[in-house]
C-alpha cells in the first residue's frame, strides 16, 4: 500500500538503514553509492532532516516541483532539510551512478558555514531546476567529494571538522559559478521563461476581478511557472537585474500608466481595478516607482 505521508529521515544512519547500507564511518557527514541504494516501492516521497547533495546519472526519473527529469547526465540536485524528495512511484528498480552527500546541521556547528549555508539560494530550488554539469565539471566536483570521504574516513582529529568544512565551502561556491553558466548558456530556454513570465503578468493585470484576487503574489506566478520562488528570482537577476517582486511591479506600473492616460477613472478607481484596498497605498507605490504621483503623471497627458 502506498505511502500517503512522506517517509522522514531524521539521522544520517537512519538513512544508512532504510537503504540497508552499513553504518556510517561518521554520523553527522556520509557520502553514499546511489547505485547501491534501495527503493521501497511504497515510499513515493521522503522527508530528510539534513542537507543532501547528490549528483547523478543513469536511467531513473525523479519529480521534483512540478517536473520531472531523465538522469540521462550528470545532474546535481539540493535539498536543505525538511524539503520534500519525490519518486515516480513505480515498482521498478532504478539503475543509476552517482553519490549522495548527507550533512546532518549538527556539523556545522561553531563553523562560519553554519550560518553561511542558509544563503546559498540553491538549497531553496526545486531539483527540476537541477544542475547540469560539463564533464570537466563533473570530475572537479567528484574529487572535491572524494577529499571529503577521505577525511572522515581518515582517523578523525581537531583538524578534521575544519578541512570538511573548508571542502565544502569549496563545493558550494563552484556550485554558484556553475549555477550561474547555467544561467547564461540556457538563453533560448530562460528567454521563453521571461516570455512566459511577461505573458502571465499581462493577463492577470488584464483581469476585471484583481480586488478580489488582489495584487500577484511571487509564489502563485512561481507556480504557475513551475519553478521555485527563489530559481525564478535568481534566474531574472541574472538576465534582468531585477527580482520576481520589481516584475510584478514594473507590470503593475505599466497598467496603472495606460489607465491614467487613456481613462478618466479617477485615482482611487484606478488603484481600486488594480487590486488595491487603499489608493494611499497605490499612490505611494507609484511616486517611489516613477517619481510623480498618478495626478502629476495625468496632467503630462491634459
Amino acid at each position: 500500500m502506498e505511502t500517503k505521508m512522506p517517509l522522514r529521515i531524521k539521522s544520517i544512519t537512519e538513512g544508512h538503514r532504510l537503504a540497508k547500507l552499513p553504518k556510517p564511518h561518521h554520523p553527522l557527514i556520509s557520502v553514499v553509492d546511489v547505485s547501491k541504494l534501495t527503493r521501497d516501492a511504497g515510499v513515493t516521497a521522503v522527508v530528510f532532516d539534513f542537507y543532501t547533495i547528490s549528483l547523478k546519472r543513469g536511467c531513473d526519473t525523479l519529480f521534483y516541483g512540478q517536473q520531472q527529469y531523465d538522469f540521462d547526465e550528470g545532474i546535481m540536485g539540493f535539498t536543505a532539510p525538511g524539503q520534500i524528495l519525490r519518486g515516480d512511484g513505480s515498482d521498478s528498480v532504478p539503475r543509476l551512478e552517482g553519490w549522495m552527500l548527507f550533512v546532518h546541521p549538527d556539523f556545522l556547528w561553531n563553523t562560519p558555514l553554519a550560518k553561511k549555508i542558509r544563503q546559498y539560494e540553491f538549497f531553496g530550488y526545486a531539483a527540476h531546476e537541477a544542475l547540469f554539469l560539463s564533464d570537466k565539471e563533473e570530475t572537479l566536483i567528484n574529487s572535491i567529494v572524494d577529499h571529503i570521504k577521505q577525511e572522515y574516513h581518515s582517523l578523525i582529529d581537531k583538524f578534521s571538522q575544519d578541512v570538511i568544512v573548508a571542502q565544502l565551502e569549496l563545493l558550494f561556491t563552484y556550485a554558484q559559478r556553475f549555477y550561474e553558466r547555467q544561467f547564461i548558456t540556457r538563453k533560448i530556454t530562460n528567454s521563453k521563461v521571461l516570455d512566459r513570465l511577461e505573458q502571465v503578468l499581462t493577463d492577470y493585470f488584464n483581469q476585471e476581478d484583481l480586488l478580489l484576487k488582489g495584487l500577484p503574489k511571487v509564489q502563485d506566478i512561481a507556480d504557475t511557472l513551475h519553478m521555485s520562488t527563489k530559481y525564478l528570482s535568481s534566474l531574472l537577476k541574472q538576465h534582468t537585474g531585477q527580482t520576481t517582486q520589481q516584475h510584478i511591479h514594473h507590470k503593475l506600473i505599466e497598467k496603472a500608466k495606460e489607465m491614467l492616460s487613456t481613462t478618466d477613472l479617477s485615482v482611487s478607481e484606478i488603484a481600486y481595478e488594480l487590486g488595491f484596498e487603499h489608493s494611499q497605498s497605490f499612490s505611494k507605490l507609484f511616486k517611489t516607482k516613477t517619481k510623480q504621483s498618478p495626478l502629476e503623471f495625468r496632467q503630462c497627458f491634459n
